[in-house]
């Protein structure tokens, strides 16, 4: 990708260490040289009503309706309600979830630290002027376009921008583009582009907006649509032409309305509906248990998630990393406390300096002459003092990668001990050189000197234990990846259970892991505990595991899980990690519990799988509505339904009970291949159910002539009632009580409305007698039997494929 270089300052305006002051920040609002692209969790309010009114499906239900009226059969007009009800509903719970997901999103708002009037101060993004000077740390997603005036050590990652993977060393001068994330060392910057100048906005708006993005179940809906809207643009002149061709309609108004019950019959009209319902509904779940959904395709991707990928730091323990205690070595001295001090002040952005920071706060007189900021790279931070020594904190094997003398050997011996037992070590050394190489990727002082060992305490998770065995018994994998040492990622595993792991010894150093993403995959499948894996390495393990087949979640909250997040199926972040994790998440846990995690997978499980069965009810209705079309086409009789004994079998067979079914619990993992599937099991229920409508109206108009074809519409409707119920009733299993009391309420409401004249006969049409209701029960048993002979095959050939 190529990027644009960042526009220089106005006038050439270089804006002082004290910053802009307020009445200049208050001259650049009113000119609009503001960072107001925001970045937005929705869509508009217009946006939302137009896209859940102006569909094709709900154009041609209107105008339907519109026919229907004209012909002065009022009754054959009631499915136009459907089309309110769809886009009221729609519209109302969209809302609903634009302001869930507009409020908590506030809660992970990107903010920016301008110095303004000689003060640091913090302010949301879109509050950003041009020229602001702005402080940057290690973990921030650079806000806006803008040149670095001054600086300590700065790299950042472009890699979200352009593709390119290195750390980039950052000088005075050198230009920062917004999106981009700083890995090491602290800054002040100066903003040259903001608003939609910048490639902030773009890169925030993509990483937040409330979006029907693609995926397969998505893509599966929609070319199951457009197979539909092609079926009536095909059938519907064939239907129109049958219908007026027929000698069973008496006029027009007849031909119309036939044609109108078939054209109806094969509208999915709440398909849409339903799986929007679904998805808004599992987002707004999520939100009541602080886990904030970014896209909502993550709704899906949580469903399929078979390889869950764990940073140690932040979800297995809490991340809070605390001093415990200093191990001194045979070299200490009272420097040590000195140097230490000095190291934590000039690298004050990472978790780790802020906690040495409140136990070693007196940097003494002794001042730091330069300094290399820590990186999770090379995991080694360094300063050299005007006195001549260089002071190196970091991970002993990266600090003393090859003990040369005994007292490294020692160190080293002394540090793995530690690490088995669980705790986090760092090893502090001097040296009289300096550091060489590049100054974004310096070489260590030679004859480093050890001189302590400092344990660092963290809290294991109390949930932890408990949301791996969810996992274990769900059938996920888990891979423990993390930059600590091998040893104590490995304890700290044990201690919770992660399964193949016993100890310290079972950890994998990720230093000795291939580069090449098959050898690197086979790796990943033997083993689940790793140390020492670097951000560019936990990428590679992500894209290696896809690469196999898997669908992987990443947790992360420090800037180092960045590039893994970005590139899993699912990325959850913790709501209190760093900006850059937020930025490019799928999912964030607001409250940083990764206990939320085994919920949100249930919540997707239970959607997706819904979804699945609410097409399966709704295509059936289409395959018999089809078939039926193209019977009448073929042999010119009148079309078997009218529409509002169509309105009535959708209602009670589909819509009422396919709107509770989509809430209902679901814990199957779901499987790609969506629309094989659904089409495997409505396409032959569909043909049956349609089958046995046909004969219904058939055996009426030969049996009893008289009764005309009122009463073989009559026959017709009793057939598809009940094996549509039976089929409702199998996509329902297992039948809990209140599955058992929807499909007793349906059937009871059907058999109301059959049993009382003023809704059966002067609404809906029906002419019932006792001869009819045999008919229709002997060829409704015999439907709902082929039912169950289709639902039992598909179940045995396709193990696993039936809904739960």
């Amino acid at each position: 990708m190529t990027v644009e270089p960042a526009a220089r300052p106005a006038a050439g305006r270089v804006t002082p260490p004290t910053g802009l002051t307020a009445a200049e920040v208050a001259e650049r609002v009113a000119a609009g040289a503001v960072n107001v692209a925001a970045a937005r969790t929705s869509r508009s309010l217009a946006a939302i009503v137009r896209s859940n009114v102006l569909t094709f499906f709900n154009g041609l239900l209107t105008a339907l309706w519109v026919v229907a009226v004209l012909t002065g059969r009022w009754q054959n007009a009631l499915f136009g309600g459907v089309v309110v009800a769809n886009a009221a509903i729609g519209i109302v719970q969209e809302l609903r979830a634009k302001r869930t997901l507009d409020r908590l999103a506030v809660l992970t708002a990107p903010r920016a630290r301008p110095v303004r009037d000689g003060r640091e101060d913090e302010v949301a993004v879109a509050e950003v002027v041009l020229d602001d000077l702005l402080v940057v740390r290690a973990g921030d997603q650079v806000p806006v376009d803008g040149v670095l005036r001054d600086g300590t050590g700065l790299s950042v990652d472009e890699s979200l921008l352009t593709g390119e993977a290195d750390a980039v060393a950052k000088a005075p001068g050198d230009r920062l583009l917004s999106g981009s994330v700083v890995l090491a060392g602290a800054g002040r910057m100066q903003a040259t582009a903001v608003g939609e100048q910048a490639y902030a906005a773009r890169l925030a708006a993509e990483a937040r907006v409330f979006t029907r993005a693609r995926s397969e179940l998505q893509e599966g809906t929609n070319r199951i649509l457009r197979w539909i809207a092609l079926g009536l643009l095909v059938v519907g002149p064939l239907v129109l032409w049958s219908q007026f061709r027929t000698e069973e309609n008496e006029d027009w108004r007849d031909a119309v309305t036939g044609t109108v019950g078939a054209l109806v019959g094969m509208i999915p009209e709440g398909l849409v509906l339903l799986t929007t319902l679904a998805f808004l509904v599992a987002t707004l779940g999520l939100a009541r248990r602080q886990v904030l959904v970014q896209e909502l395709p993550a709704v899906e991707g949580l469903a399929r998630v078979d390889v869950v990928c764990l940073d140690k730091t932040g979800t297995l323990t809490h991340g809070d990393v605390t001093f415990d205690r200093l191990v001194p070595l045979p070299a200490h001295d009272a420097a040590a406390a000195a140097g230490l001090a000095l190291l934590c002040a000039a690298d004050g952005g990472n978790a780790t300096a802020r906690a040495l920071a409140a136990a070693f706060p007196d940097a003494g007189t002794d001042v730091a002459a330069g300094a290399v900021p820590f990186s999770s790279a090379r995991k080694w931070s360094a300063i050299r003092t005007a006195g001549g020594t260089s002071w190196v904190l970091g991970a002993p094997e990266m600090v003393l990668p090859a003990p040369a003398t005994a007292a490294q050997r020692e160190a080293r011996t002394a540090a793995e001990e530690l690490a088995a037992r669980g705790s986090r070590v760092l090893l502090l050394a001097r040296s009289r050189s300096p550091w060489s190489g590049d100054p974004g990727e310096p070489d260590l002082p030679d004859a480093l000197e050890p001189v302590d060992l400092v344990v660092l305490a963290e809290r294991i998770r109390d949930d932890a234990a408990e949301v791996l065995r969810y996992f274990t018994d769900q059938g996920v994998a888990l891979k423990v990846i993390s930059g600590d040492s091998p040893r104590t990622v490995g304890a700290v595993a044990a201690s919770v259970g992660v399964p193949g792991v016993a100890g310290a010894a079972d950890a994998v150093d990720a230093r000795t892991l291939p580069e090449d993403v098959g050898e690197l995959g086979a790796a990943l499948e033997t083993a689940s505990v790793f140390g020492r894996v670097t951000p560019h390495q936990k990428r590679a393990m992500v894209r290696a595991l896809q690469a196999r087949g898997h669908v992987v979640a990443m947790t992360g909250d420090g800037v180092n899980d960045a590039l893994a997040l970005k590139d899993a199926d699912i990325g959850v972040a913790m709501g209190n990690g760093a900006p850059a994790t937020r930025a490019v998440a799928q999912l964030v846990l607001l409250d940083g519990r990764f206990a939320h995690l085994p919920q949100a997978v249930a919540e997707g499980r239970r959607v997706i799988a819904n979804i699945e069965r609410a097409a399966n009810l709704f295509l059936v209705k289409n395959v018999y509505s089809l078939l039926l079309a193209l019977v009448t086409v073929a042999t010119l009789v009148a079309y078997p339904l009218a529409p509002v004994q169509l309105t009535l079998i959708s209602t009670l067979t589909i819509g009422v009970p396919g709107f509770f079914l989509a809430l209902a619990p679901n814990t199957r993992r779901y499987v790609p291949g969506f629309v094989g599937r659904v089409l495997r099991f409505s396409v032959p229920v569909g043909v049956v159910t349609g089958a046995a409508a046909y004969a219904a109206y058939a055996a009426t108009r030969w049996l009893d002539e008289d009764g005309g074809v009122d009463a073989a519409r009559t026959a017709a409707t009793l057939v598809v009632l009940v094996v549509a119920l039976w089929t409702l009733g199998v996509l329902a299993r297992p039948l809990t009580g209140p599955k058992a009391a929807l499909l007793a309420v349906m059937a009871g409401v059907a058999a109301l409305v059959v049993a009382v004249p003023a809704l059966g006969e002067d609404v809906l049409f029906l002419q019932p007698t006792g001869s009819l209701l045999l008919l229709a029960a002997g060829l409704g048993s015999a439907g709902a039997l082929l039912v169950e002979v289709v639902a039992r095959t598909g179940a045995a050939t396709a193990p696993g494929a039936r809904v739960a």
